[in-house]
């Protein structure tokens, strides 16, 4: 497959070599040590560019740099921390066309995806500016006369973002933004299955940086693999939060990590996420939401719909239509804007598809269409499947975990009831959807006795969550929340103060405690 759609004048804007440098401090790329890692596409299984990758001692000089950075920062008024931030999404405007593409080509995801997630960057940096006038604290009566208590946020320290390789660039975004109002410094470990966009995203801030004299040290990289730095991130005590995005087993080690320290942690972890969609739903309103959720970033968002909960009634009818569709879905490069479905990761995540497709036939599952390579010419990289649609019964095993490819799976239903509970019937909790325009349906899923996860919708599909909003869920999903809403608390910590002016000195509760120094 020919590298087409401006993908190397993208490369060239965006200043990627050969050969790039793995670590930078914001306004500095150092030369490291480590080996060279290439960065392959899986649109075509083309080298991108090498990244010299960052070693231990690489990442231990970094982090010394972000602790004095951070007692510099943290004094910078909040306001003037959003003006930088403000900066950075005009920046950010200015290169959306050759970051978008980049994301693209190094993860597969489509270019509609690829803007998409640039914009994303872009309407985090806008929030943020507005959140950095209203860092808020509260107010409280006292019980002692002449005496005042409130509560007010200080700047955390340095926190650490680990991110996946299926959101480049966005998540990185969503905690360096909110992170650097707050008055913290960020410290980036991106998936070495995409170091060059993060290397690119830091290539954009540096001038924004620079020109406006932020210390060196605020916003740091360190672009490398496991083979240098793995747990050892999550053990360091010098970092004061851990933002970790990734699948449930890790994550759930990093939480055992960094909590034997007693640090903090925002845990973005694994989704199984269901759409339920009774005879009182729009179906072409359903319809549409249903093959985004399951095909968008060729199933490999965390949002990504896997389950549909469907009536009986509509079971036959409605599987016929979603086939129908799928036939229809162009599979290719993704930087082509008629694609629908571009390439998986790598191969090693097509293989764990295929193997997922096949114990869904040994359970009993029946394979409704794709679950199959694709080899039309666009195959060159050996990352390409047929999206698979499957009848199944919730229970199974593989329909109990996270696949993380485009896998959807059909399960009937008779009674909401029964839905909400085969909804329920998982260990992850991220993000839920039901389809109906009856009111008593719609505030069942969203009682109490409802839908479990972090993130339920009424008539929209499971993915695309808008950064206003806390993002985040429940049980094997982690608990954590980013982007939105007061997410920037974790970002902080809480102080209680309480002031006496009465000249006396009461104390709480009524207690008396009288001492003489005679």
């Amino acid at each position: 497959m020919s590298t087409n759609f401006g993908i190397q004048q993208a490369l060239k804007d965006l200043g990627i070599e050969a050969v790039n440098p793995g670590l930078c401090t914001g306004t500095k790329w150092v030369e490291t040590s480590g080996d060279v890692l290439t960065s392959f596409s899986p649109v075509d299984g083309s080298a991108i560019g090498g990244i010299r990758q960052g070693t231990r001692a690489d990442y231990e000089m970094l982090v010394a740099r972000a602790g004095e950075a951070f007692r510099e920062w943290r004094m910078v008024p909040a306001p003037k921390r959003g003006e930088i931030v403000r900066l950075m999404g005009i920046e950010l405007r200015k290169y959306k066309e050759p970051l978008g593409k980049l994301v693209s080509w190094e993860m597969g995801k489509i270019i509609q995806e690829g803007m998409g997630e640039v914009q994303e960057m872009i309407d985090i940096c806008d929030f943020a500016v507005g959140l950095s006038r209203q860092l808020y604290g509260l107010t409280m009566h006292s019980e002692r006369p002449g005496h005042r208590m409130y509560e007010q946020y200080h700047p955390l320290g340095i926190v650490g973002v680990v991110s996946a390789f299926n959101f480049p660039v966005a998540v990185w975004s969503w905690n360096a933004m909110i992170g650097l109002v707050c008055g913290d410094v960020v410290l980036w470990k991106p998936s070495s299955k995409v170091l060059l966009c993060a290397i690119a995203v830091h290539k954009i801030m540096a001038k924004v940086l620079a020109e406006n004299h932020v210390p060196e040290g605020v916003i740091n990289l360190v672009a490398t693999s496991s083979k240098y730095l793995g747990d050892d991130l999550f053990k360091d005590k010098n970092l004061s939060l851990i933002s970790f995005t990734g699948s449930t087993k890790i994550g759930k080690q990093a939480g055992r990590l960094v909590g034997e320290r007693l640090g903090r942690t925002i845990l973005e972890l694994g989704g199984n996420n269901a759409i339920i969609i009774t005879p009182h739903a729009d179906l072409e309103l359903a319809l549409r939401a249903v093959v985004f959720g399951a095909v968008g970033t060729t199933g490999q968002r965390c949002t990504s719909t896997r389950r549909i909960i469907l009536h009986e009634s509509l079971f036959d009818s409605f599987s016929d239509r979603l086939v129908k569709v799928y036939r229809s879905l162009k599979i290719g490069n993704p930087l082509d804007p008629g694609t629908h479905v571009g390439p998986l990761i790598d191969r090693q995540a097509a293989e764990h598809f295929f193997h997922a497709v096949e114990e869904v036939k040994k359970a009993g599952g029946k394979i409704i269409y794709g679950g199959t390579p694709f080899n039309d010419g666009d195959g060159t990289s050996g990352c390409y499947v047929v999206p698979c649609i499957a009848e199944v019964e919730n229970h199974f095993p593989v329909v109990q975990e996270e696949t993380f490819a485009p896998l959807l799976y059909l399960i009937r239903y008779r009674t909401i009831q029964e839905a909400i509970r085969l909804h329920n019937a998982v260990p992850q909790g991220l993000s839920s959807a039901l389809f109906s325009n009856n009111l008593q349906e719609t505030e069942a899923f969203l009682s109490h006795a409802g839908s479990d996860c972090g993130i339920a919708n009424i008539n929209i599909g499971t993915s695309g969550a808008e950064i206003g909003g806390a993002f985040g869920g429940e049980k094997d999903t982690g608990g954590g929340r980013e982007s939105g809403s007061d997410a920037w608390k974790a970002y902080m910590r809480r102080q209680t103060n309480t002031i006496n002016y009465s000249g006396a000195l009461p104390l709480a509760q009524g207690i008396e405690f009288k001492i003489s120094d005679k």
